[in-house]
C-alpha cells in the first residue's frame, strides 16, 4: 500500500471504499441536520413557539446518544457494510414519515426517532480503520468525518432554497422527503458496491457483546460511571418535555421514563460487571490491556467539538434572524457556512495529527476552541453581523480539526473494538449537543456561547494532564489463536 495518501487514485480499492463511505455519511447528515436550517420555515408554516422549535432541535440529537452505541455493538459484530445499508434505509423513511406529520405530538415523536440516522458516522469509523494503516488513518478518518459532515452544509445550502421555492408552506416537507429518497437509495447503492474488509484480510470481532471489554479494576469502574452521562443526558431531555417545562408529556410519564432509565443503567452496569468481572480474580495479561482512560477523555473532547458542532449547526440561523433580523434564506446560507467548513478542517485535524501526534494537535485545537467561544460569550445585539460569523468559522474551524483529531485516534486504541469505542465517543458528542442545546434553550445567546467556551477549558486541562500519545503496538488474536501485532505509530 502507499505511504501517500492520494484521494484520487480511484484504482486503489481503499480509496474507492474512501469515498463511497464518506458520502454515505454525508447522506446521513443531509436528512438528520437538514432540519436546523429549514426550521425557520417550519416554524413559520407550523405557528410553532419559539420553544416548541427548540424542542425539536433537542429531539433530533437525543436517540442518537443510544443509538450510537447499540450501533457501535452491532457495526463490531455484524460488518460496516450491512449497518451503513440498514441505517440509510430505515432513517430516510422516518424522515419522509416526519416530513408529512400532521400534529406537532407526531413532529416531536418521529424527531426522536429521526436521531438514529445520526449513528451512521460510527459505522464508517470501523470501516475505514479497516482499510488504511496506522500511518494513514488520522487523515483518512478526517477525510470521511470532514467530508461526510459536510453533508449538514449541503442540506443548508439547498434545503431551504427547495423549501423557499417549491409547494408553499408544504416546501419543507417536499425538501425533506426529497433528500430521503436520496438518502434510501444511495444506502441500496452502498451494499452493491463495498466489502468489510480488504480481501484476505480479518474482521475482528469482540469476545463479548453487550458491553464493552476493559482490562483493569480502575477501567471497571470508570467504564461503568463513564455511561452515567449518557442517561443524564436523556434524563435532562425528559425534564425538558415534563410539566416542570414544556409540559409535552404527563408527571406520570416523566417519572416513568425516569426510572426506566435509571432501570436501563443498572442493566448496563450488571452487562459491564457480567463480561468484565473476571479482572478482578484474573489480571489480563499486560500484552492484551489497553487503557479506558483514553477513552473517557476521548468522550469529553468529543462532547466538546461534535456536541458544539451540532448544537451551534441546529441555533445558528435562528441565531441570525432572532437577534440580527436577517432573512430566513441568507441566515441559512450564513449558517451553512459553519459546517462548511468541515471540508477542510476535519481532514486538516487528522493529518496534522498523524504529522505532529495525536495529544498535541488535541491540545492545541481545544485552546482555540476555549478562546473562540469565551470571545463569542461577549457578543451582543450591537455587533456587526459580519465579525460574528467570522468569529463562529474560527470555533468552528478549531472544533471540527478536533473532530478530526479525536478520531485520528479513536481506532489506534483497540481494534476489535473500534465500532464500540467510536459508539461510546460518538454518544457523548450528542450528550454535548442535548447539553449545549438544553442551555441554549434556557439562557441567551451570549451566555450559552460562554457556557461551551467555559466546558471546553475544562476538556483542555483533561487533556493537557491525563491523554497519552498513542505508540507501539496493540495485540489482537486471529480466529486460530495466533496473535497479531498491530502497529500504531
Amino acid at each position: 500500500m502507499p505511504s501517500k495518501l492520494n484521494i484520487f487514485d480511484l484504482k486503489q480499492a481503499n480509496i474507492r471504499i474512501l469515498h463511497y463511505t464518506w458520502f454515505a455519511f454525508f447522506m446521513t447528515f443531509v436528512v438528520w441536520l437538514g432540519l436546523g436550517p429549514i426550521m425557520p420555515f417550519i416554524k413559520e408554516a407550523l405557528a410553532l413557539t419559539d420553544q416548541q422549535a427548540k424542542v425539536l432541535l433537542i429531539l433530533n440529537v437525543a436517540m442518537t446518544i443510544p443509538s450510537r452505541i447499540v450501533v457501535g455493538m452491532l457495526v463490531d459484530k455484524l460488518g460496516p457494510r450491512i449497518m451503513y445499508t440498514g441505517i440509510l434505509v430505515l432513517g430516510g423513511l422516518i424522515s419522509i414519515a416526519f416530513a408529512w406529520a400532521g400534529s406537532y405530538e407526531q413532529l416531536a415523536l418521529l424527531r426522536f426517532f429521526s436521531g438514529f440516522i445520526g449513528a451512521g458516522f460510527v459505522v464508517g469509523i470501523r470501516m475505514i480503520g479497516e482499510w488504511f494503516p496506522a500511518r494513514q488513518t488520522g487523515l483518512a478518518q478526517g477525510i470521511y468525518g470532514g467530508w461526510g459532515n459536510f453533508g449538514a452544509a449541503g442540506a443548508a445550502l439547498t434545503l431551504p432554497f427547495i423549501a423557499a421555492n417549491v409547494g408553499g408552506t408544504n416546501g419543507w416537507r417536499i425538501a425533506l422527503t426529497a433528500a430521503s429518497v436520496v438518502a434510501i437509495a444511495y444506502g441500496l447503492l452502498y451494499y452493491t458496491r463495498v466489502s468489510n474488509t480488504p480481501k484476505g484480510s480479518t474482521y475482528f470481532k469482540p469476545k463479548k457483546t453487550g458491553a464493552m471489554e476493559v482490562t483493569s479494576a480502575g477501567d471497571l469502574l470508570l467504564y461503568m460511571v463513564m455511561n452515567i452521562p449518557l442517561f443524564l443526558a436523556l434524563g435532562i431531555l425528559t425534564w425538558k418535555l415534563s410539566p416542570a417545562n414544556m409540559g409535552l408529556i404527563g408527571d406520570g410519564a416523566t417519572w416513568i421514563i425516569y426510572a426506566a432509565l435509571l432501570g436501563i443503567y443498572l442493566v448496563q452496569v450488571w452487562k459491564i460487571w457480567h463480561i468484565n468481572g473476571h479482572v478482578l480474580k484474573k489480571p489480563v495479561p499486560e500484552l492484551h490491556r489497553y487503557k479506558f482512560k483514553q477513552v473517557a477523555i476521548l468522550d469529553f473532547a468529543y462532547l466538546v467539538t461534535f456536541g458544539t458542532e451540532l448544537a451551534v449547526v441546529s441555533m445558528l440561523a435562528m441565531f441570525y434572524v432572532n437577534w440580527f433580523d436577517v432573512p430566513k434564506v441568507t441566515a441559512a446560507v450564513l449558517a451553512g457556512i459553519y459546517p462548511f467548513i468541515n471540508l477542510v478542517a476535519r481532514p486538516g485535524g487528522g493529518w496534522i495529527s498523524d504529522k505532529i501526534g495525536r495529544k498535541l494537535t488535541l491540545g492545541i485545537v481545544f485552546a482555540g476552541i476555549t478562546a473562540s467561544f469565551l470571545v463569542l460569550g461577549l457578543v451582543d445585539k450591537s455587533w456587526p453581523v459580519w465579525m460574528v460569523v467570522a468569529i463562529t468559522i474560527v470555533g468552528g474551524i478549531f472544533s471540527k480539526a478536533g473532530s478530526g483529531a479525536v478520531y485520528a485516534m479513536v481506532p489506534l486504541v483497540q481494534r476489535r473494538m473500534t465500532g464500540q469505542i467510536a459508539g461510546m465517543v460518538g454518544a457523548f458528542g450528542n450528550v454535548g449537543a442535548v447539553i449545549f442545546l438544553t442551555v441554549n434553550s434556557l439562557v441567551d445567546y451570549d451566555q450559552f456561547f460562554l457556557f461551551i467556551g467555559m466546558v471546553a477549558a475544562f476538556v483542555f486541562l483533561l487533556i493537557l494532564a491525563f491523554l497519552e500519545e498513542p505508540k507501539g503496538q496493540m495485540a489482537e488474536i486471529m480466529p486460530d489463536g495466533t496473535v497479531q501485532m498491530i502497529d500504531v505509530k
